[in-house]
């Protein structure tokens, strides 16, 4: 079993981790059309969350979305998971297909709790693969660090890819931003490896999310 970590060459933010939630979505949700999904900007000094338009665009379904959710997702996301609080906020995205996404939100204290915060996730996301591989014996996996996007108290993107051995593929992308004392993760899943990653387009919504957050 072996983890390679790399750096992609240029500077550019992805964050990946494994995308075995993406199938549990739409079964735990069901498919709700974008224009039924509530209305997720609460007022002012309230972090806003993405809309289904503001995710990386699928070529084959539009994006759906669930209720900002008060509490941890169930089920937890990989990678990112087990750091996320009580105090969180969330909300849960899919498609008609493979591809999922997510984006938890958590308020601290403090601006310098929130930067704590965001570097534990960012330590997380950064030794995910070998934490994915050390659990999971059947799983083989890569970590790549696209870089830090230069938006409100910044964002970090990674991305993950895992192969099983009975032969299933996926990748995600994550991203941990801040703004103030407001932390948000996004993820991006599905079934693929790292070239069939929006990696641009997920650092689009990455950057609005965090513009979002006040």
């Amino acid at each position: 079993m072996s983890t390679r970590i790399r750096r992609a060459g240029r500077p550019r933010r992805l964050h990946t981790a494994l995308a075995a939630p993406v199938a549990v979505l739409a079964l735990a949700l069901g498919a709700v059309p974008a224009s039924a999904a509530a209305d997720s900007d609460s007022g002012s000094g309230t972090p806003r969350f993405l809309e289904p338009g503001e995710l990386p665009a699928h070529p084959s379904s539009d994006w759906y979305a669930g209720e900002v959710t008060a509490g941890q997702p169930d089920p937890l996301p990989f990678c990112v998971g087990e750091a996320l609080p009580s105090t969180t906020s969330h909300r849960r995205f899919w498609t008609e297909y493979d591809t999922g996404a997510l984006q938890a939100t958590v308020v601290e204290r403090s601006v310098q709790r929130a930067q704590d915060f965001a570097a534990l996730l960012r330590k997380d996301l950064a030794g995910c693969a070998r934490t994915a591989e050390a659990e999971n014996p059947d799983v083989t996996a890569r970590s790549m660090y696209y870089g830090r996007l230069n938006v409100e108290g910044g964002a970090d993107v990674f991305g993950v890819h895992t192969e099983t051995s009975w032969g299933a593929s996926d990748v995600n992308l994550f991203s941990v931003g801040r703004d103030g004392s407001t932390v948000t993760v996004v993820q991006w899943g599905q079934m693929g490896t790292f070239d069939d990653a929006p990696v641009t387009a997920f650092e689009a919504t990455t950057a609005t999310a965090v513009k979002k957050l006040y």
